[in-house]
């Protein structure tokens, strides 16, 4: 149960002048939560996290971060520690490089202003640990709540995602300082993913609506685990209405929202099922070809390996791959096509491992390097990572484009 029922809670907005964030008070029975909302490149918002703190009398300081986010604040040089091979074997080089691409366009943001990214979260950790104070870490898994974006949306909305994201990330538009006050209308990943994607209804429930619903439940936790009497939470201000709302009418079970939230909705089916279906495909155009005689069918090889082979190699080559780690694509996307368990990818990218090892200086450069589009291609960890993503994605388009032209050629005259 909660520490408090509903009816016992109250909550009012804080005095303020108008420069101060918003910022609203929350009581639980005798518990009194004071959420400020911030603008994760503000500098007002840094010095109202700092203020607050200088004024005392908190227990406890929630912050809007996970432990990997956390741990990341404290250590900025984690990356250093990446096992490059294992994060391609696990299948998570796209997702390695999707936060590094989000974390490029904030810092894009924040350079602009002079402001550190999360500067308000650096704040409060700091703030906390320098006081004695329990730090809470309020925030669902971000890897978490990308699955469970990606899961919510169509194969168009994704591609629509990923090229609206691509596009804001070569943008060299640059931000007025102005438009950090649009940002406190929303939480900082939902700007980075709204400002590009057009279905923004597909994005808002897992992204900001069950964050709240998380974050809140996770601050019932707390109160349930703790003698806590004086919180400060500092959240992204798209946040502050939701988390309010559901402080007001608080879960029957914190534990099972929590656990339900953290749960990543199940793959189709289909899209697990269709690299079968094209690989079937192909093996009866083959057999069809060598059927009606061996010298079509050698030529449908030859159109698979050559149109498969070099879109895979044509990607490695954008990636500036090494010259052997291009050849590889080339002779080992046709095969690896034949086989989904195996994709390019992890054949490209673990050639270009093994001949361009990076340096210890490419990892704690890695995320000052992907700040630039050039930085991508200097960095030898990020650009084993294209290496992967661009010739998989050679090899994709490769095997669709191949198989049109096997069954163009089937379907004409013998």
């Amino acid at each position: 149960m909660p520490p408090s029922s509903p009816d016992r809670m109250s909550q009012t907005p804080v005095s303020q002048p108008p420069a101060q964030e918003p910022m609203r008070e929350v009581r639980i029975g005798p518990r009194r939560l004071r959420l400020l909302g911030t603008a994760h490149v503000s500098r007002a918002s840094t010095a109202q996290v700092r203020a607050l703190l200088d004024g005392g009398g908190f227990d406890a300081v929630g912050v809007e971060l996970c432990l990997a986010r956390y741990n990341a604040l404290l250590d900025p040089e984690s990356l250093a520690h990446l096992d490059l091979l294992r994060v391609l074997r696990q299948g998570k080089a796209a997702m390695v490089a999707g936060n590094l691409a989000l974390a490029a366009y904030q810092q894009r943001l924040a350079g602009q202003l002079g402001v550190e990214p999360g500067a308000e979260q650096r704040a409060a950790v700091d703030g906390a640990l320098a006081r004695g104070l329990p730090v809470l870490l309020l925030d669902r898994d971000l890897g978490i709540t990308l699955r469970r974006i990606v899961r919510g949306l169509s194969l168009w909305q994704r591609l629509t995602l990923i090229s609206g994201l691509v596009a804001g990330f070569l943008t060299r538009e640059r931000i007025e300082p102005g438009e950090v006050e649009r940002l406190k209308q929303g939480d900082m990943l939902e700007a980075a993913f709204t400002e590009f994607a057009r279905d923004r209804q597909a994005l808002y429930r897992p992204l900001i609506d069950e964050r709240d619903r998380y974050m809140a439940a996770r601050l019932y936790q707390e109160l349930q685990q703790g003698d806590y009497r004086n919180l400060l939470v500092v959240v992204g201000a798209g946040h502050l209405r939701g988390i309010e709302r559901h402080l007001r009418e608080p879960p029957a079970d914190a534990e099972a929202l929590i656990r339900e939230l953290e749960q990543v909705p199940p793959a189709s089916r289909w899209p697990r099922l269709l690299p079968w279906g094209i690989v079937l495909l192909v093996l009866a155009g083959f057999v069809w070809g060598f059927a009606r005689s061996p010298a079509l069918g050698w030529s449908l090889v030859g159109d698979w390996v050559l149109v498969n082979g070099g879109l895979s190699a044509l990607g490695a080559l954008l990636a500036a791959a090494h010259p052997l780690t291009v050849a590889t694509a080339f002779l080992a996307a046709p095969v690896t096509s034949l086989n989904p368990t195996v994709g390019a990818g992890m054949v490209t990218a673990a050639v270009e491992l093994w001949l361009r090892r990076p340096r210890v200086g490419d990892f704690t450069r890695l995320r000052h390097d992907t700040r630039s589009l050039r930085g991508w291609w200097r960095n030898r960890v990020s650009r084993t990572l294209l290496v992967f993503l661009l010739s998989t994605l050679g090899s994709a388009l490769g095997t669709w484009l191949a198989g049109f032209l096997i069954y163009g050629r089937l379907s004409g005259p013998g």
